[in-house]
Formats: C-alpha cells, structure tokens, sequence
C-alpha cells in the first residue's frame, strides 16, 4: 500500500523568505563595513567587513538545510518528536543558567567553536510544537481549566522559570505573548485567561516591587523600559542608542542616503548588524524603502496565517499559528524599539538581523509551515479521485 503523494510547497512563501533573507543578509554586509575584532595572531584591532556577514552565512546555511527537510517530512511526526526535543531543549536552558557566558545582563549564551547559541530561541518553537500537540489531542476537554489549560501553563511555567533564571527579559515577554496565542487559538475558556492574567499582573508587579527594592530602583533594566518615554534625559547614558537611532531615521530622510553610505553605522549606534539593522535600513534606503521593506513583511506574515486557514488539522493549524505569532511579535518589538515607540529589549529582526540561533530557528519554522502547506496543495489527479469517489 502506497502512500498518498504530497502536495508541492506554498511557493509563495518560499519566495517571501528567501527574498527577506537575501535582503537581511546585504543589510548585515553594509551595516558592519566598519566592524572592528581582534586578531588572534596580532592582538590588534582590525576591520574586517566579511566577518560577520560570513558567520551569518553559515547559520542561512544551516537554517536552509533545515528548512527544507522539515518542508519534506510529514510535519505530523512531530507529535512523537516533541517530549524528547523538549526534554533537550529544557537540559539546555538549564545547563546555560550555570555555565553560559553572560551577555547584556543575560546569562543565556552558549559559545561553541566562537559560534553563539541560545538555547531560549529553541525553547520558543519547541513550546509552540508541544502546546499544538496538546491542545490538539484535547479538543474540547481543553476549554476545562483542570484537565486542559493547566497543563498547559505547567509547560509554559517550566519555561519561564528556566529563562528568568537567565534574566532575559525579552525572551520571557516572547514566550509568554506566543504561549497566550496558541492558547487562545487552541479555543481555551476566556473566562480562565482573563483570571490568570490577572494573577500575571499581580505576580508580576510584586517581583517588580521586590527588583525595584533590591536594587534601590538603580538597574539597567529599568532604565531601558523607562529611556524610551524621554531618552534625551540621558543622551550619553541609557537614551543614547535610541537617539542615535532616530538620527538614523532621520538621516535617511524620504529618499534615503543610499544603500552603504549610512554614517550611523560607523561606531556611532551600537548593534548595528543586530537590533538596531532597521535604523540602518532606515538611514540607506530612507522612508520609501523601510515602507516597501515592511509591506514585503507583511505579504511574508499574511502568507503564513493563509497556511493556517487552509490547515484542516487543528495540530497544523495551532503550529502555523504560533510559528506566525512569533515571528510577528518579534518583529514588532524590534520595530518599536529601534523607533522609539516602546522599551528597548535586545530582540532582533527574524531573518533580518544577525544572530545564527535566530536565524537557524525561524528558518526551521519556516520549514514546518511549508511541509504543512504541502498537506492542502494536493496533485489535481488525487483531488479528481477523491471527487468521483
């Protein structure tokens, strides 16, 4: 017995990536032109431009590799996949709030071979894959709060002890925001959500208390939720990145400056390649091109929700979701950061900005979405049989 043939891959989408990736990619090489490192035989500064555009290199290709093997697998193996890659995924941000190397106030790197690995960006897919299995196998009984939505927050409560124990805040904002997603998608009992967000906001606003007396309302995290409502209170301080970044915007003007001749770029705004990849974007291809820039974001994104609606199975569908989600609120963090339009938290673009764990595990994603839209784009002659019959 022969097993139906799949369907060929939303092309669409597949475009819309590797368009957003080629483009991220050219961005990092003209934001890090004048990227200094240290040379391991001279011990000297050295500017070294193909560096970091290398390195990100070499995760596109990997993100590559693996998003074409989950675009060609049966996305729903990944239901028995699950509980071990979460297992793995948890030994991971265990093992890296003891030994990985602290970075921004955030222990939650690892270094292998000078390549930097964060386990919490795995945690985020690896959190939406196991809530879609569970929701899913559910069904209704999910809508009762002892039997379906607890085990759910359990799960998300494992992460988010895991991650705190890091200190990174962004990471924990993420995964609460596409944890809420997948939930409320999944079809939960509003009433249950509306109660434990209220209990969030009361945990949180005593852990917010008890920081703030801790530190004698004295931290760098603090400074970076508050800078963004006046950073020209501490243009030399905790504003001086979102100052330099609206310069860039401004620079750019309507037309832009040209792509490679941004001056912000040149030791001026901190993570240039990184966070801050769209202030460049801004500076060099000013308002018309970060506006053609985000509509092509958009098309990327409407085209992953159109995955979903087509999914027939509520296990695809909570992935597509979710996977959507994230790379959504993602976005929009970054975007309003760079912009001055809400705190800065030190998250990147997806498939933007330079960072190999991002990259790797959106393009993954990416991956998934794909080998789930295979399942309603089925040959012509399987569809005509399963008319007739």
């Amino acid at each position: 017995m022969t097993s139906p043939r799949r369907g060929t891959p939303d092309f669409l989408l597949l475009f819309l990536t590797f368009a957003l990736v080629c483009f991220g990619l050219a961005m990092v090489f003209s934001a890090s032109m004048a990227y200094t490192r240290l040379d391991p035989l001279t011990k000297t500064m050295v500017n070294d431009p193909w560096y970091l555009v290398t390195r990100q290199g070499v995760f596109i290709a990997l993100g590559t590799v693996a998003m074409f093997f989950f675009m060609n697998i049966d996305y729903r193996i990944l239901r028995k996949w699950i509980r071990p890659g979460f297992v793995i995924v948890v030994i991971l941000l265990l093992m890296v709030s003891m030994v990985g190397k602290e970075v921004n106030g955030a222990r939650s790197w690892f270094y292998i071979g000078g390549f930097g690995i964060q386990p919490s960006e795995f945690a985020k897919l690896a959190i939406i894959i196991y809530l879609a299995a569970l929701i899913s196998k559910k069904e209704e009984k999910f809508r009762d709060f002892k039997t379906g939505l607890l085990p759910a927050i359990a799960i998300y409560g494992v992460m988010f002890f895991l991650i705190l124990l890091q200190g990174d805040t962004g990471s924990l904002m993420i995964l609460t925001m596409i944890t809420a997603i997948v939930i409320v998608a999944g079809g939960a009992n509003l009433k249950h959500i509306f109660y434990l967000g209220a209990a969030g906001a009361g945990m949180l606003s005593l852990l917010v208390t008890a920081y703030l007396i801790k530190t004698n309302g004295n931290s760098y995290r603090i400074e970076r939720f508050t800078t963004f409502l006046n950073p020209w209170a501490d243009p030399l301080g905790s504003g001086y990145q979102i100052i330099q970044s609206l310069y860039a915007f401004g620079h750019g003007g309507f037309t832009g400056a040209g792509f490679g001749q941004g001056i912000q770029k040149l030791h001026y705004l901190p993570e240039a390649h990184n966070d801050f990849i769209f202030s460049i974007i801004g500076e060099e291809l000013g308002f018309i091109g970060s506006t053609f820039f985000i509509l092509v974001y958009l098309a990327f994104l409407w085209r992953g929700l159109y995955v979903a609606i087509r999914c027939k199975d509520s296990f695809g569908t909570l992935m597509s979701v979710g996977i959507v989600g994230m790379i959504a609120i993602q976005a929009l963090i970054n975007l309003g950061g760079v912009t001055g339009s809400i705190p800065l938290t030190g998250v990147t673009l997806p498939l933007i900005s330079y960072g190999g764990s991002s990259m790797l595990v959106t393009l993954t994603s990416i991956g998934i979405l794909l080998g789930i839209s295979r399942t309603y784009n089925k040959p012509e002659k399987e569809k005509e049989i399963k008319k007739r019959a």
